[in-house]
């Protein structure tokens, strides 16, 4: 599909200001960043922005699919085709706490920690809780189906593992992502096996 000379360019200064944003984050807290240097950042004037964003929150929201997307790319796995499939997958392929979507998730996550330090500061403006839904609804509950996992258990097994591993990783980017990756892994491991 085509896009027209007018949604290119609509496309084109959204990539500019979502970048914007991104190196602003990495330069200063996101409560302090303003609709004057984004645009600075940008290359496009105040009304530009206004007239594609109500608000910096708005355009952090924009912000965050572009990342979500970009995350996805860290994986050599085909989502749809894994979602679409795990019913069947072979019960060993479902284990999801290894290496292979450990660390392209830790690596991305290092790679955006100022992100992630909004993510853990403004859950709600992230939509975190939309991503989480989303993860539980296609992939998480169908692996525990996949297990045998009764429904009434389901809930307090999810909270306990994604909780589980946000938490560790919260610490992590606190912690300016300082400890190796491989050490974050065995200790995800280490927790999960506990």
């Amino acid at each position: 599909m085509l896009m027209n000379k007018q949604e290119s360019k609509y496309f084109n200064t959204a990539m500019l200001m979502d970048e914007a944003l991104l190196y602003l984050l990495d330069k200063k807290d996101y409560d302090y960043i303003t609709v004057k240097e984004i645009c600075a950042k940008a290359g496009v004037n105040r009304s530009t922005f206004y007239l594609h964003y109500d608000s910096i929150d708005e355009l952090l929201e924009e912000t965050l699919d572009y990342v979500i997307k970009k995350f996805v790319s860290y994986f050599n796995v085909d989502t749809k085709d894994f979602i679409n499939n795990i019913d069947k997958l072979d019960r060993k392929d479902l284990v999801l706490i290894n290496n292979k979507y450990l660390v392209p998730y830790l690596n991305f996550v290092k790679e955006n920690k100022k992100i992630f330090t909004v993510v853990f500061k403004k859950p709600g403006v992230m939509r975190a809780h939309e991503a989480y839904s989303s993860l539980e609804k296609y992939i998480l509950n169908p692996i525990l189906d996949k297990y045998g996992v009764p429904d009434y258990k389901k809930k307090y097994m999810l909270q306990f593992y994604v909780e589980g591993i946000m938490a560790i990783v919260k610490i992590w980017v606190i912690n300016d992502c300082n400890d190796e990756i491989d050490t974050i892994i065995k200790i995800i491991e280490e927790c999960v096996r506990a």
